[in-house]
This record gives C-alpha cells, sequence and structure tokens, in this order.
C-alpha cells in the first residue's frame, strides 16, 4: 500500500512538455549518425558559453585544486561546513546580483538562501508562503515545469492571469482582476502573483508600467509578489530589465508591508551556463521566510 502522493497521476511530468523531453531522449537528432532524430528545442541550456567557462577554469587552476593562493582547501570544504552555504560564497553572490542588475538595487547576503537549483528553491518558497489549496496567479504564458514545481508535493493551485498576443503579453490591471475574481469563485485563496523576468518562455522582459500595476495590485489585494529572475544577466540593453526590487524601490516602498512580500528566485544555471552545478536561491526581505527556507 502506497501513499497517495505515490498514487497520483497529476504530477507535472504527465506535461506534454516533459513528454516531449522524454521523446527526445529515445530518438536524438544528429547531423551525421540520426539526422531525422528530434531536435531539443524546450531546454535552455547554454552551451555557446562552455568554451569561455573552460578557458576560465585553465586560467585559474585553483578553482579546479581546491586550493586558495597555494593552500588546500580540500579539508575545509569535505568537512561539515555552515548549513547556510558558505559566507564567502553568499557576499560574492550579492554582489554578482547587483552587477547585473546594474547596481540599482542592493543585496543582504543574510536575505539569501542557497538551494540546488531554482526548482528546489521556488518548491520551497511555495511551502513557505502558501497552504494546500491556496493559489498563485501566473501570466500566460508561462514555464509549463511551474505544473510540477509549484504545484505537485505543494498542493498548491495555479490560475492563469490570461495575457494577449494583442498587446506583447503584457500584464494589464483587467487580466489581474479577471484573475484574482475566477480564483475566488473557485473559492481559492488567492495567496500570490508570480512571475518570470525576463519572461520564459517569450523572452521578453517586463516594462516599468507592468511591474507598477503588480505592486499596486499586490497592496492592493495583500498578497505576495514572487519574481523569478532567472534570466537576469541574459538580456539585451534595449529593452532593459528591471527586477521586482528596483521596481519596488523606484516606489519607496521599502518600509511598507509589501518589502516583506516580495521574493526572488534566482540560479546560476542560465546566466553563466552550469546549469549541472545546481546552484539555486531564494531572495527575500522576509525574515520568517528565510528562517524557515534556511530549515527546510
Amino acid at each position: 500500500m502506497l501513499s497517495s502522493k505515490a498514487m497520483l497521476d497529476g504530477h507535472g511530468e504527465e506535461s506534454p512538455y516533459f513528454q516531449g523531453w522524454k521523446e527526445y531522449e529515445k530518438n536524438p537528432y544528429d547531423d551525421v549518425q540520426n539526422p531525422t532524430g528530434i531536435i531539443q528545442m524546450g531546454l535552455a541550456e547554454n552551451q555557446l558559453s562552455l568554451d569561455l567557462l573552460k578557458t576560465w577554469i585553465e586560467n585559474n587552476q585553483d578553482a579546479t585544486r581546491l586550493t586558495n593562493n597555494g593552500e588546500s582547501m580540500f579539508q575545509d570544504l569535505a568537512l561539515f561546513q555552515d548549513y547556510h552555504g558558505l559566507p564567502a560564497f553568499k557576499n560574492v553572490l550579492v554582489e554578482f546580483m547587483a552587477e547585473i542588475r546594474g547596481n540599482k538595487a542592493s543585496f543582504d547576503p543574510r536575505n539569501l538562501v542557497l538551494m540546488a537549483g531554482a526548482t528546489t528553491a521556488s518548491e520551497t518558497l511555495t511551502f513557505c508562503i502558501a497552504e494546500h489549496g491556496d493559489a498563485f496567479l501566473l501570466p500566460t504564458p508561462y514555464y509549463p515545469g511551474y505544473d510540477r514545481d509549484l504545484k505537485w508535493r505543494t498542493g498548491v493551485e495555479l490560475v492563469p492571469i490570461h495575457c494577449s498576443s494583442s498587446n506583447g503579453f503584457k500584464v494589464t490591471k483587467l487580466a489581474l482582476e479577471e484573475a484574482y475574481e475566477h480564483a475566488k469563485k473557485l473559492s481559492l485563496n488567492v495567496k500570490g502573483v508570480v512571475i518570470t523576468n525576463p519572461l520564459n518562455p517569450l523572452g521578453t522582459t517586463m516594462s516599468h508600467v507592468e511591474l507598477d500595476e503588480l505592486i499596486t495590485f499586490a497592496v492592493a489585494k495583500k498578497i505576495h509578489l514572487i519574481s523569478d529572475e532567472i534570466f537576469s544577466g541574459t538580456v539585451f540593453e534595449n529593452p532593459s530589465f528591471i527586477s521586482i526590487i528596483e521596481a519596488v524601490i523606484n516606489r519607496k516602498l521599502e518600509k511598507t508591508d509589501l518589502w516583506s512580500r516580495v521574493h526572488i528566485v534566482y540560479s546560476l544555471s542560465k546566466d553563466l551556463g552550469i546549469p549541472g552545478f545546481r546552484v539555486g536561491m531564494i531572495y527575500s526581505n522576509n525574515e520568517r521566510v528565510v528562517s524557515t527556507a534556511t530549515k527546510m
């Protein structure tokens, strides 16, 4: 006799998105060996930067030899360390996060929780914010992996904010209100809005107007704002990327209740092209969220 979770057929990996992955793995394209095979178009994996990473590693041997200024770091890394993550690493991460946002916002390493990738970060943050049967609103189209990452183990429902191609899939006040009212009709308690910015799968960035609409909406409804900014360092200068933290600071809302309801999910997988390293993180100004996520 297995648990109801084990017997459940609603895992997100049963979606067409992940089924496509499985079909690709059965029949991958190769220009010589299998020219009629399937080309993987559903995986954001930055292989074009691997030569740059390889060159950097070759020129920085300390990184691969586990040494620092010629001294071995093996024992320090192999034995138990700070469960919260290496302080030096967290300090570098927050500096990097600020740099790729044009230093328009600063980040405190004490508000950073390290995770095994953005998938784990998203699910953990969901556990911290919502109960089984609560709901998140998400603008469409959204990353199909969320049906697995945010829903399956947490029991949280996802309610789409229907965006239209007629205006470039921009988030509007009307679309937000309609999604909220639809959730209410389903007797769902809306705990927050989840966005990806830059947007996966469209690759667009949210404008000041859209972010202001989201902030105003979150203030009015007293709900959370979760911004997945995993592609924040992989953008062109125009249109530029605006972090949710920067947008809140521009509204001078740091000393309001909203400040503790704004959270960022980030990872090094996309911007640095190292998804196999599984470096993800939650950034939150909410002390209880940081404390709980750290314990989880």
